[in-house]
């Protein structure tokens, strides 16, 4: 389908990609692969479970195309379930995923032939096959997808024992850990305190007050940096900022701990002074913290109710954005324990004032603050584009870590290549424009550093085995 230089339409973006960008490792820093998968490292039963299980970006669209429920996520057979697949693909033209599905088939399984309802048979018995071979096994995939760093995303609560075993027992790549704490901020969510019973349990304290809490979230925090813990994540919809001293957290988490109902602005001030705490964890600990922002999630509600989260039913943010996160880094600049940072938005009409915010925060160390890679529903080619051009205008693109893959399937890494394609079709029009050197070699740490080095250096890699 794709031919080797499909996307790289002059020869300059031929040169950077195939001499500097196609042979580079990959450094896969935030994902939701479940290290349990990994370590046990089963084949897969079929296609469908390889391909569409989870993968709410494919079902959104046969969604689109009329395909029934049935058909997506519920009881119908794995191989009808792959049909509707087949049959949706080639209406997919100028969507990503109509490029990545083909890709998947061609670098994983060799398979030149259209996704398509007339090759559907055919394209479930080849797959089929080489799924049972060896090298198609969970960390297969990954090894052969030259990986050298795969971050997971964890809650502070997991015991980590499947990266243990992982750093034990896999030498052909490593498998981190991330530290997830979004269901000890959303104190308005009614499993709060279940899961601050299951937070003492894991740090072996009792949470009684706030101060309980922050010294549970500062165990979990070292124990996770022993078992190499890089990063930091949060998933945040709308940011809010309430100065930590216009309402007491403490005061706040005790009465939730009451199950007395909480105002908006006191959610807001307890979210806020929890950030606050962790960011200063941070800081401490060496750790990168990203935030994922401006996602609009659970839209359609009959849905929710039916199937729960992540099953395509998200939407994105438009809310403003500026003024509380400004609030959010200054007030942690002004203690001088800002953290390095990562700030994603899945609404790129924020990249402007992120790249702007940003620059108003660095210090120390290259790039402390970055906009992230295009997310979600920017991982596009139009939206990976937008990014590159966004972070270059306003920041030092020289720096930039780089693309992940944010996904929940073994078979996403040739979005690497898509990426280190769009990047060099990107800095190709840059020189042919005469904005950048002619000479390509001088070009060539631009391409290692953000498709590779940066990362390494960024996140502490390199200093692992």
């Amino acid at each position: 389908m794709f031919k080797e230089n499909f996307l790289l339409t002059n020869t300059v973006a031929q040169t950077l990609y195939h001499e500097y960008a196609k042979g580079l490792p990959i450094i896969d820093y935030h994902c939701h692969l479940d290290p349990k998968e990994i370590y046990e490292d089963q084949p897969f039963k079929n296609i469908t479970e390889a391909w569409l299980a989870g993968d709410h970006y494919k079902w959104r669209l046969m969604r689109a195309c009329g395909i029934d429920e049935e058909k997506i996520t519920g009881t119908a057979s794995d191989y009808d379930k792959f049909a509707a697949w087949c049959q949706t693909v080639p209406k997919l033209i100028g969507n990503p995923l109509y490029t990545w599905t083909h890709l998947e088939l061609q670098r994983f399984f060799a398979i030149d032939l259209p996704v398509n309802e007339a090759n559907t048979a055919t394209l479930w018995e080849t797959c089929n096959q080489a799924l049972q071979k060896k090298d198609f096994t969970r960390r297969g995939l990954i090894a052969n997808s030259q990986v050298k760093i795969v971050c997971t995303t964890d809650d502070p609560i997991d015991d980590l024992y499947y990266h243990q075993q992982l750093h034990q027992t896999e030498d052909r790549f490593t498998v981190l850990p991330t530290f997830r704490p979004d269901k000890a901020i959303k104190i308005g969510e009614k499993d709060f305190l279940t899961y601050i019973d299951k937070l003492a349990i894991a740090s072996n304290q009792t949470i009684t007050t706030y101060q309980d809490l922050v010294n549970a979230l500062a165990k979990r925090i070292s124990y996770f940096s022993d078992n190499h813990c890089r990063l930091a994540d949060h998933g945040i919809d709308t940011l809010t900022f309430i100065d930590p001293t216009a309402l007491s957290a403490a005061d706040v988490f005790e009465k939730a701990l009451t199950k007395t109902p909480l105002t908006d602005k006191e959610v807001a001030v307890y979210q806020t002074t929890v950030l606050l705490d962790l960011m200063k964890a941070y800081h401490q600990a060496g750790w990168t913290m990203q935030l994922h922002l401006h996602a609009y999630r659970n839209c359609n509600q009959r849905m929710y109710q039916a199937l729960g989260p992540d099953t395509g039913y998200d939407g994105i943010n438009d809310q403003p954005i500026t003024k509380d996160l400004q609030q959010l880094l200054d007030h942690a600049d002004h203690s001088q324990q800002l953290p390095q940072m990562i700030l994603y938005s899945l609404n790129p009409n924020d990249y402007d004032a992120l790249v702007a915010l940003m620059g108003c925060f660095q210090n120390k160390g290259a790039n402390k603050l970055q906009l992230g890679s295009g997310w979600w529903y920017n991982d596009t080619r139009a939206g990976m584009r937008q990014q590159l051009t966004k972070f270059a205008d306003g920041s030092v693109l020289f720096n930039f870590v780089g693309m992940l893959t944010d996904s929940r399937s073994f078979l996403s890494y040739t979005r690497h290549e898509y990426f280190r394609r769009v990047l060099c079709e990107w800095l190709a029009e840059i020189v042919l424009r005469g904005e950048a050197p002619t000479d390509l070699q001088e070009l060539k740490p631009l391409i290692e550093n953000i498709c590779y080095i940066n990362a390494a250096r960024y996140f502490q890699f390199q200093e692992m085995r």
